[in-house]
């Protein structure tokens, strides 16, 4: 084999190239297909290959594909902050533009705490955040992120952000019954905000439902209405990280719009630009950009890239698209469908443990014993088995984080394009299930050996 410059996720794995993308199907270099079930990395929301957006994409490289921010604003900026603040919940009516979810959280914290310093109070500038959590790979938002295996290279750079238990029904925290537990996971907020101080406290962070850390964590229901509460009792600004969650993923335009609350501050990336240009964007409400249109006029942060016409016009015809084909209306039938055929599939290999999700964002965690949820050994990889026979099949799925320490468990996230259709949501099915009876086999083939 031809050796590749390229430093690629694993460096002694042989990747596919990929060649060719239509709708939820990728083709690979050797004619092989795959059905994208993980939308890439929860991304490609409307599906690959769209004309519409390619369209949009050339007749913008036609006018121009770079300004720099500082110099310059843009059509494709402009309109697409406008359609963005029609779409987002309550007064989050400003878009700050970046380039990745990473530097959207990034960007999200910094304004959170300039917030404080515009109105004179600049000792609140910690970032409290959960344990089981990722809000990106840039220093400050890994910092806020509870991924204890994304951390460990770094953790002497990093602030202690993450002090908050998850809302991990399936491992509850505190060792109480989903339904019947009062949301005790959401007080504990309350407990750290007294044990910290107020006064040191500049926001708290969550993912309405939990990602990459933990398999599409769900929190129960009324868990962020008291958090918000919470956090306005304590005049702390809630931020929302919709990186993952955001533009459809879970049946609502905004993950967060499932609990009724509106944020303060609104991180969104991924199904922003679908795949088709790096974009993301901290949303920031009218109560959080006061003080700084009344002082210093001006956000401490930004990209060489940020506000990119190129890719903000690649996002608005993708948000357009999304808008006129009335996809978000649909993800929600669909997402039952595909959860309610995996919660069968659960009973026929009991080593699924929980099937959980909102929309078509569904996580299934696996365990050596149902009854007392015990994880499989780390050194047994059940994840990477699973993900590598996925991709053998032709199957797409994204590993994912588990277990209370974030780490010891084993996840994987079924996220196809929101434009999938039923039958294929069926060959997913298929698929997957051939899947876990290569998992039973393996798992039989351990236990013998």
């Amino acid at each position: 084999m031809e050796r590749t410059y390229l430093i690629k996720p694993q460096l002694d794995e042989e990747y596919p190239i990929a060649v060719y993308g239509k709708g939820v199907y990728l083709f690979d270099s050797s004619g092989k297909r795959y059905l994208d079930a993980a939308s890439g990395a929860v991304t490609a929301n409307i599906g690959h290959g769209v004309e519409e957006i390619a369209a949009a994409m050339q007749a913008q490289a036609e006018k121009v594909s770079f300004v720099y921010r500082a110099q310059f604003s843009s059509a494709p900026a402009e309109k697409l902050a406008k359609k963005i603040a029609h779409l987002a919940p309550g007064d989050l009516n400003w878009s700050f533009f970046v380039n990745s979810g990473s530097e959207a959280t990034e960007t999200s914290m910094k304004i959170a705490i300039q917030y404080w310093q515009e109105k004179g109070m600049p000792t609140k500038n910690r970032i409290l955040s959960r344990w089981v959590s990722y809000h990106g790979i840039t220093m400050g938002a890994l910092s806020m992120s509870g991924h204890p295996s994304r951390r460990a290279r770094f953790t002497s750079l990093l602030q202690d952000f993450p002090d908050v238990p998850p809302p991990y029904c399936y491992r509850c925290p505190m060792g109480l019954d989903s339904g019947s537990c009062g949301n005790k996971c959401a007080k504990e907020l309350d407990m750290v905000i007294r044990r910290i101080g107020a006064e040191h406290i500049a926001a708290f962070i969550a993912e309405p439902l939990v990602g990459a850390a933990g398999g599409s964590l769900t929190p129960p229901e009324g868990y962020y209405e008291e958090i918000k509460e919470i956090c306005e009792h304590h005049n702390i600004l809630f931020i929302a990280d919709e990186v993952m969650t955001g533009f459809g993923r879970t049946g609502k335009m905004f993950g967060i719009e499932h609990w009724g609350v509106i944020p303060d501050i609104m991180a969104v990336g991924k199904g922003m630009g679908a795949g088709y240009a790096p974009i993301a964007a901290a949303l920031v409400s009218e109560k959080v950009m006061e003080p700084i249109l009344q002082g210093s006029k001006s956000i401490m942060s930004g990209h060489t890239l940020s506000a990119n016409p190129q890719s903000c016009a690649a996002s608005l015809a993708v948000l357009t698209y999304l808008e006129q084909k009335k996809i978000v209306e649909d993800v929600d039938a669909k997402g039952k469908y595909l959860k309610d055929k995996l919660l069968v599939m659960k009973v026929e290999f009991p080593f699924i443990g929980d099937v959980r999700g909102k929309g078509l964002l569904i996580g299934l965690e696996f365990v050596e014993d149902s009854a007392s949820k015990k994880s499989f050994s780390k050194s047994l990889n059940i994840t990477a088995f699973i993900v590598k026979k996925a991709r053998d099949y032709g199957l797409l799925v994204y590993p994912a984080g588990a277990g209370m320490d974030g780490s010891s468990g084993d996840a994987v996230i079924i996220a196809p394009p929101l434009t999938v259709k039923r039958e294929e949501l069926d060959e997913v099915i298929e698929l997957f299930r051939k899947v876990m009876k290569d998992v039973d086999l393996e798992i039989k083939s351990l236990v013998r050996g």
